[in-house]
């Protein structure tokens, strides 16, 4: 399928957009929020066709785009009078309000639910290709489904082109994320989905109303999508995405420890700071960044860029959209930097004696958090399962689990493999280390350590205070680890030989415990201590 391309300053573009709408076509149309893929709400065969241009999942309800107030009761059981009174204040206008539906929606439009979501969109284009048509339009973002959404015509033929009839281009969108969707099919009013509107102005026309555990935590098991957006990830690039808590200080020192292609997604002047930066609006101007947020998650791939990690907005008017649409773009992953407690790397050789050492610091009060546990959690991730299974093979996985020896073969085969794997797990890694870090916190612990055999390959390196590196003569070493790992002679001076030299961990470190005599070693440890002031 050729796909038309339709100027919105042309004379006939309306017209013919229209034209096409009523003959059960596809039309991306410019919205003040992003750009929507519209077909004729009331013909199921042409809303089977969206799912099928996005790649959309069909349990996702899709939005009715009306043109104006008259044209709602046909589609609804009943007209809610808050309707009215939301519409005085924000129609036309970046709001979805859900009512129960009429049998005029098709099941394919409401995904099943016995509600329909509507909106009376602001854009002079999309409300003349109302009119125009003459139907109510259903409308999903016009991009492939989990993808960034389009706030540009050139995204839309980015994702889509070829796979529907046409598309308006009608300029950049002014709002640049989805609208707020509130229902009033709920005793008290629920937020779905934050939006240009705020709650705070919701509650001016409303009272009270309620905002949705899915504007912040992931759908529960079995619970069913109400409201597009609520997808567990959506809004997502190819790069893995890290949302980032904390001073720009610690976001500074943290972006700059990443050892992959990284890039930095930050406030208006910081960029200056990294080798690759996208900047999305100022910190303090939620309108900026929800404007931007789209286009810059999709310039990340642009840049060829593995990771991003976003410093995080406020959550409180608009930005609270912006916030929601990361979180899902993210898959839900984000870290805090800002630590109140002292942390310390625990790293050194096979054999030296790392367990020994934070035996004792864990008796001084000290978490120590172990990375290699870590490593086996973060590969239970849903999202870093699809991510290894995009990489590595569907055959990876057997029965629904994954088989780690399988990943093994690949993902150590060669350098190459290797460091894609690190680029996929990492970031989750170092988010379960960073929980567990905070979890000490809460627990009340003296300080946190991170025990880590390859630290100074970790971006973890950031979050330390001093890094203390624990080493121990070669044949000490090549005692302990033949008794541990009940292994030959030959095979443990293998393990020995694959790692760094002793002068490589001692160079990088604050401090280094030679742990050959036990009465020594926990002499060392005191001195730490007290030193520390722990």
């Amino acid at each position: 399928m050729k796909t038309l391309y339709l100027k919105a300053e042309d004379e006939n573009s309306i017209a013919v957009a229209a034209d096409i709408l009523k003959k059960g076509g596809l039309v991306a149309i410019p919205t003040e929020t992003v750009y929507g893929l519209a077909a004729d709400a009331l013909n199921p065969e042409a809303v089977k066709n969206i799912f099928i241009a996005k790649g959309r999942p069909q349990d996702n309800p899709l939005i009715v785009h009306v043109s104006s107030l008259e044209e709602i009761p046909p589609l609804v059981d009943e007209v809610d009078p808050r309707l009215y009174k939301l519409a005085e204040k924000f129609w036309p206008g970046p709001l979805t309000i859900i009512l129960k539906k009429s049998s005029l929606i098709p099941d394919e439009v409401s995904a099943g639910l016995d509600t329909v979501a509507i909106r009376m969109p602001s854009h002079p284009i999309a409300n003349k290709i109302i009119k125009e048509s003459g139907v109510p339009l259903a409308a999903p973002s016009a991009n492939a489904s989990g993808k960034p959404s389009p706030t540009r015509a050139s995204h839309v033929l980015e994702d889509i082109d070829g796979k529907i009839d046409a598309i308006v281009d009608g300029g950049s969108c002014s709002v640049g994320v989805e609208s707020t969707v509130i229902t009033l099919a709920t005793e008290i009013p629920t937020l779905l989905r934050p939006g240009g509107v705020t709650p705070e102005e919701l509650s001016e026309v409303l009272g009270e109303i309620e905002i949705s555990h899915a504007v912040f935590e992931k759908l529960n098991e079995g619970e069913k999508v109400q409201s597009p957006g609520m997808k567990y990830k959506h809004y997502a690039p190819k790069a893995q995405v890290t949302i980032v808590k904390g001073s720009f200080e610690n976001y500074c020192k943290f972006v700059k420890a990443q050892k992959e292609e990284t890039c930095a997604v930050c406030f208006e002047g910081e960029g200056k700071n990294f080798d690759k930066y996208i900047e999305y609006g100022s910190a303090d101007n939620s309108l900026a960044q929800a404007q931007h947020i789209f286009d810059a998650l999709r310039e990340v791939d642009a840049m060829g860029c593995k990771t991003a990690f976003v410093r995080c907005p406020v959550t409180t008017g608009v930005g609270l959209a912006v916030y929601n649409r990361l979180l899902r773009s993210a898959a839900f992953r984000e870290i805090n930097l800002d630590i109140n407690i002292p942390v310390y790397g625990l790293t050194g050789h096979t054999g030296a004696g790392k367990s020994t050492i934070g035996e004792m610091l864990e008796k001084a009060n000290l978490k120590v958090i172990d990375t290699d546990s870590l490593a086996r959690k973060a590969v239970e991730s849903r999202d870093v399962i699809d991510r290894l299974c995009k990489a590595f093979g569907d055959d990876i996985i057997k029965d629904g689990v994954l088989e780690r020896k399988a990943l093994a073969r690949k993902a150590f085969k060669d350098e190459e493999s290797t460091k894609l794997l690190n680029s996929i797990t990492h970031p989750e890694i170092t988010r379960l280390t960073i929980e567990a870090i905070h979890l000490a916190e809460n627990e009340g612990k003296k300080g946190a350590v991170i025990d880590a055999p390859v630290l100074f390959e970790s971006p973890l390196t950031a979050v330390c205070n001093k890094i203390i590196c624990v080493v121990a003569p070669e044949e000490v070493r090549l005692q302990r680890i033949m008794e541990r790992d009940g292994i030959s002679r030959e095979d443990a001076l293998i393990r020995m030989g694959a790692q760094k030299s002793k002068e490589y961990y001692v160079s990088k470190s604050d401090f280094v415990i030679e742990n050959n005599n036990l009465n020594e070693t926990e002499k060392i440890i005191s001195e730490f201590l007290k030193e520390e002031m722990l």
